[in-house]
């Protein structure tokens, strides 16, 4: 791989402008496909074999055109101090709230307060239920408009009047500190580079990368049914990998013109070294977020697929665009040790000091003098890295998952503080109704059985209310409305649903009916635990998939097995971070998080695969520079320090840059994109500077020569990666020229 990816470093950095040509072609191609496709509708949400998920579609076949995806509102209304919402002129300007809603074109019908019981016990607080004949993701703005401007009139008449339900839902907006952080990244670049140049190559490359999965991502949303999250993701994991992808390339070029080659050599042999690892540590990225199939949830499956083409993309630039960008910027990006004249003019290297008879030893960088210390004391330095990534993964064991509802949404927005008038008229439970479907087809008396399916819920504990039965126009099919006594998060309501499944069991093996559970609660119910049985076959498949890449990558049994562990210990730590934040409120204000709950349900899984694919990255990109000292007759112990001293700079500064773009979502309104921010800045702080820095350095010393080792019959039987160039060196050698075959790679590009 070393030989081939030497090649197309060298191919494109001589012909650059056809390289350059070709990238831009496909940006305008993706861009013009992204502004000419439809917008995209909502996102459909389903969770194939689920029971909520059966009951739904059960609907659609029995209750045709009752819009069961449609959307919905609950206006709310509260009535002033020391009145009433029975009052006379409390009670016409609700009325004339529910008229002027009810003539909005994609209104399907809205149930006056006064007619349908929604009223609050000590009569200040009512309800209008609204729904729509379309989900609420595409609803006109002139259906929100009306929606609002409804509200406000029946404000202006003296009443609180607060909206909730998913009508008023809108795609987030970027917030300001994704901007922040890809600041930071460029300090970073500054500061590792020493070259506003330098710096500069992978933000622009990376920013191009970006630009083409997101344009292509959005051309195809509509066809897809892609959701914004599903860009956004992969606009976090394009940027990170992209910036570090193109780092590390940069970074191994300015070490080969140090090292005296000309410069379309060094771009020739950062490709094939550097390259190879960016090749591979890509691979384990898109492994990870692949993996996310096996969930069987699509819209996860749509976000993994989606960020790792993204990777993909972002991998092929750093192999090809990157080497041609080096062409162009010719000697402004200078060798490892200066820099450019804008940060202090150029410093003189050892050579230059040895020809002016001042040549003095060379101070060892920060990376040296760390892994000398880890050298020699890796005892301690693994206890303490793994007892502190212990206690901070302790929360973690209070985990409690769920999915985000208008509880979840700050106080300042108006579903919140409907969700809140809600509880504090109907109770807790009402914001989270259960909705169950009585398929009495096979049944003989199927108003029978519904009617002992009602006496049998009224009489399960956490019941508040439980409504009349509505029939289909076959009288085969009924829908119940159960409210519990307990917030849609909590434990007693998913004990509840379980409870209303059980009794349906028996009441199935009695009459033949099928009794299921559905709605908004139900399904996070159901998402959740399908996610927590995906957890460990995932885990399985992710983890060894790319336990046998890396064995591929560094011939190793044992590395790879660290590495593995290492990761756990890190997505761990990671976890409990969430719970302290999000769940337990540590520093919530900080972060900008108004309201604490469970995590998300997605969030453990999610960060398994992600994490696990960015902690892979380092891995490579560090222990491969270990590999191939140590392939080059140095002792283990050695092999170590002289890796961190060519690749801890970079690795300190791809991790960084990461931390950067992922906390600049932390700013993002929905509290998804906040919360997954958050989780995947703070892996990497620990993968990186915990792991990888500190753990991985202390393992090797203490593994010694066992660390390389690998089975000699496994040995012959792998084939030769060569991600360390050696190829490179033999070739260098034996005056071997390999010009002659250039030219064919780009065929096989």
């Amino acid at each position: 791989m070393a030989t081939f990816l030497y090649k197309l470093g060298r191919l494109a950095f001589r012909r650059r402008h056809f390289v350059a040509l070709i990238w831009v072609a496909l940006l305008t191609l993706a861009g013009v496909g992204a502004a000419s496709a439809p917008s995209a509708g909502s996102t459909s949400f389903s969770i194939p074999g689920t029971e909520a998920q059966k009951a739904f579609d059960l609907l659609e076949q029995r209750f045709p055109g009752s819009s069961a995806d449609g959307g919905t509102a609950r206006v709310v209304f509260k009535a002033p101090e020391g009145e009433k919402m029975t009052d006379a002129a409390n009670k016409a300007t609700v009325e004339k709230t529910v008229k002027e809603l009810s003539d909005g074109s994609e209104v399907v019908s809205v149930a006056d307060p006064y007619q349908a019981h929604a009223v609050s016990k000590n009569g200040t607080i009512a309800y209008a239920s609204v729904r729509y004949e379309v989900p609420g993701m595409e609803l006109k703005d002139a259906s929100r408009d009306a929606l609002e401007d409804a509200g406000q009139q029946a404000r202006d008449a003296g009443l609180t009047v607060e909206i909730g339900g998913d009508a008023l839902q809108t795609t987030p907006e970027a917030a300001a500190s994704e901007v922040i952080g890809l600041a930071v990244a460029a300090v970073v670049l500054v500061i590792t580079f020493g070259s506003l140049v330098a710096a500069g190559l992978p933000l622009l490359t990376a920013l191009i990368g970006v630009g083409i999965g997101v344009s292509v991502i959005t051309a195809l949303a509509n066809a897809l049914d892609l959701g914004s999250t599903t860009s956004t993701l992969a606009m976090m994991i394009g940027l990170a990998v992209g910036i570090d992808y193109a780092l590390f390339i940069v970074s191994r070029y300015r070490a080969e013109l140090a090292e005296g080659r000309d410069r379309e050599e060094a771009v020739g042999r950062a490709t094939g070294t550097a390259g190879s690892a960016v090749v591979f540590a890509g691979l384990t990225v898109v492994i990870a977020l692949a993996g996310l199939a096996v969930v069987d949830v699509p819209m996860l499956t749509k976000m993994g697929l989606a960020a790792a083409g993204t990777v993909v993309i972002a991998v092929l630039i750093a192999l090809t665009m990157v080497p041609a960008l080096l062409g162009y910027a010719g000697r402004k990006v200078k060798p490892a040790g200066e820099k450019g004249k804008l940060l202090g003019g150029r410093k003189k290297s050892a050579a230059d000091k040895a020809a002016s008879g001042n040549a003095a030893p060379a101070k060892p960088n920060m990376g040296t003098r760390w892994a000398s210390f880890v050298v020699r004391r890796p005892v301690a330095v693994l206890l303490l890295g793994v007892v502190g990534l212990g206690a901070a993964a302790l929360p973690a064991t209070s985990l409690e998952l769920g999915l985000p509802d208008d509880g979840s949404q700050p106080t300042s927005t108006t579903q919140r503080r409907a969700y809140d008038l809600l509880s504090e008229g109907f109770g807790p439970g009402f914001n989270g109704p259960l909705m169950v479907v009585v398929d009495a087809k096979a049944s003989d008396a199927p108003k029978n059985v519904v009617n002992d399916v009602t006496s049998e819920i009224k009489g399960l504990k956490d019941v508040v209310t439980v409504t009349p039965a509505t029939y289909n126009k076959a009288g085969d099919t009924a829908t119940i409305t159960v409210i519990p006594d307990s917030k849609p998060s909590s434990g007693s309501t998913e004990d509840l649903v379980h409870s209303i499944r059980e009794a349906g069991a028996e009441i199935k093996s009695d009459t033949d009916a099928s009794v299921l559970v559905t709605g908004t609660t139900a399904m996070n119910i159901d998402f959740s635990q399908k996610l927590n049985d995906a957890l460990v076959p995932y885990l399985i498949l992710v983890v060894g998939l790319a336990f046998l890449l890396l064995i591929l990558v560094f011939r190793s049994i044992l590395v790879p097995l660290k590495a593995a562990l290492g990761f756990l210990l890190s997505v761990l730590a990671a976890l409990g971070a969430v719970v302290a934040v999000f769940q337990w409120g540590w520093l919530a204000s900080l972060f900008g998080v108004e309201e604490t709950g469970p995590v998300m349900s997605m969030m453990p899984i999610f960060m398994v695969g992600v994490v696990f694919g960015l902690a892979m990255d380092y891995e490579v990109f560090l222990v491969t520079r270990m590999r191939e000292a140590y392939v080059h007759g140095e002792k283990p112990s050695q092999a170590v320090v002289t890796g961190f001293r060519h690749s801890a700079r970079v690795v300190v500064a791809a991790a960084l840059i990461m931390i950067a773009v992922f906390a600049g979502f932390i700013g993002a309104s929905e509290s998804m994109v906040k919360m997954i921010g958050f989780g995947l800045a703070i892996a990497v702080l620990f993968d990186a500077f915990v792991v990888r820095m500190a753990i991985v350095p202390a393992v090797l010393a203490l593994l010694g020569k066992k660390a390389w080792w690998l089975p000699k019959w496994l040995d012959r039987a792998l084939p030769n990666v060569d991600v360390e160039g050696e190829s490179l060196r033999t070739e260098a050698e034996t005056g071997k020229d390999t010009d002659a075959d250039e030219d064919r790679a780009l065929a096989r590009v």
